[in-house]
This record gives C-alpha cells, structure tokens and sequence, in this order.
C-alpha cells in the first residue's frame, strides 16, 4: 500500500501563483510514477501531470502546458505541481496518484485507471 497525502491547496487571485505537494508513504516511493489529476464541480476527472520514477520524463496536459511544472523529490518521497498564471478555469480539487513506474509510458500516464493509488485531494480555488 501507498498513502498519499497532498497539501497546498487554497483560494488564490487569477494570475497568481501555488505548489502543491504530495508526501507519500509506505512503499518505495522510487518505484512509481506520479500524476495529478484534478476535478472541477460537474465535471470528469482529468489528468493534469505525471512525472516517471526518476523525474526524466514528464508529461502535461494541453491546458496547462507552459503554467504548471510537476517535479518530485526522491529523498523526500514528495512531488509537487508548481501552477503559475492561474486561471479561473483552474479551479477544481487537485489529486496525485501512483502508477508502478513499470508501466508508465506514453500510452498509460494520462489514464486514471491505471494509477493504483490516490490521495485525498486538494481544493484548489481560483477566483477572478
């Protein structure tokens, strides 16, 4: 099992800047991939970001390409979503998963059903 605990989230001003984060447990955390998914009231989930077990390759969302940046921290068993230039269209509740890093690949990183494990979320709220 692996336990995912974000934090971060908060109400900010368009334009303006958050990073969230993703402490997890349990497992090797060296062993998966992460993503952030988040989902807006009404709406599906979606994938926002994933980053592969070392940090070398990393994938975006075309709405978020150029804002938000995903990083992680091994040592810390922690990723993170720096989101820059917020819009309001951002707002939604932020959630990080773990795929084993075995099967992340081009074909697999924007799909929720192959994450084994999820946080709790993060509401992150944007206003105008």
């Amino acid at each position: 099992q692996v336990q995912l605990v974000e934090s971060g989230g908060g109400l900010v001003q368009a334009g303006g800047s958050l990073r969230l984060s993703c402490v997890a447990s349990g497992r090797t955390f060296s062993n998966y991939a992460m993503g952030w998914f988040r989902q807006a009231p009404g709406k599906e989930r979606e994938f926002v970001a994933s980053i592969a077990w070392s940090g070398g390759t990393t994938y975006y969302a075309n709405s978020v390409k150029g804002r938000f940046t995903i990083s992680r921290d091994n040592a810390k068993n922690t990723v993170y979503l720096q989101m820059n230039s917020l819009e309001p269209e951002d707002t939604a509740v932020y959630y990080c998963a773990a795929m084993p890093r075995t099967i992340y690949s081009r074909g697999t990183y924007s799909t929720g059903a192959r994450y084994d494990y999820w946080g709790q979320g993060t509401q992150v709220t944007v206003s105008s």
